[in-house]
């Protein structure tokens, strides 16, 4: 039988919560924004969720784009994307810092959490480096939020066990790590088992903004440390 100190809970500090918020935004403002710009999408054939990546969304020009599927690349709205992108990497660096303590202390904790806040800073890259200003730095920003977002999850599913603040949630990062993880794998190597290569893309996204909504409604849910009590002086 384990230990109060073997296990952990079940309450979190208050900077836990406003964390929490963090990552809730930053996941829900770019499934929006990426919708909208989706409805403006002006390229030579519609956009296609299977066929273009999602950063033809934050191509800055408006012409043939030889990495794209489609003939003509063409977004409007790019600065909605790029700036969402950027957004979505700021606020989950800003979330990691918070919601750290939710966490035990231990070095998977640790792990998973840098690994989640260098996956943040590849966002903010992707959004700076539109893929037709530097292919190659967008390239490289990508594969680390990818990779390490993903790897970050992983690290911290293993974190979560003998924590009583994560029973019913360790199985799920573990495994949506591992979806993200060898979609990257199969999206870097070109293997795209008749996703299309903007649906194996979003394969590796998907559970990454899934993981930090579900999470972070779990957090918000967990109750703060009481406050502690005041002498009154009698």
């Amino acid at each position: 039988m384990a230990s109060p100190e073997d296990r952990r809970g079940p309450l979190v500090h208050r900077a836990v919560h406003h964390g929490a918020v963090l990552w809730l935004v930053a996941a829900l403002q770019f499934v929006v924004a990426m919708a909208v710009v989706q409805l403006f999408w002006s390229g030579s054939a519609p956009y296609s969720l299977a066929h273009n990546v999602m950063s033809d969304l934050g191509n800055t020009g408006c012409a043939a784009w030889p990495h794209s599927t489609s003939p003509k690349v063409c977004s409007p709205w790019h600065d909605l994307f790029n700036g969402s992108v950027i957004v979505l990497g700021i606020l989950v660096l800003l979330g990691v810092l918070l919601v750290r303590t939710a966490f035990p202390p231990r070095r998977s904790s640790t792990i998973g959490l840098a690994l989640t806040a260098i996956g943040g800073l590849g966002s903010v890259g992707v959004g700076i480096f539109p893929e037709n200003v530097d292919l190659t730095v967008h390239s490289i920003s990508a594969l680390v939020a990818f990779l390490l977002g993903n790897l970050g999850l992983m690290a911290l599913g293993f974190a979560m066990f003998r924590d009583t603040r994560w029973d019913g949630y360790r199985a799920y990062t573990l495994f949506s790590g591992l979806i993200g993880l060898v979609a990257t794998i199969l999206f870097v190597t070109r293997v795209y088992l008749g996703l299309g290569q903007g649906g194996m893309e979003r394969l590796i996204v998907a559970p990454l903004l899934l993981w930090l909504v579900v999470v972070s409604v779990h957090l918000l849910r967990i109750p703060q440390f009481a406050p502690r009590a005041v002498p009154t002086g009698r």
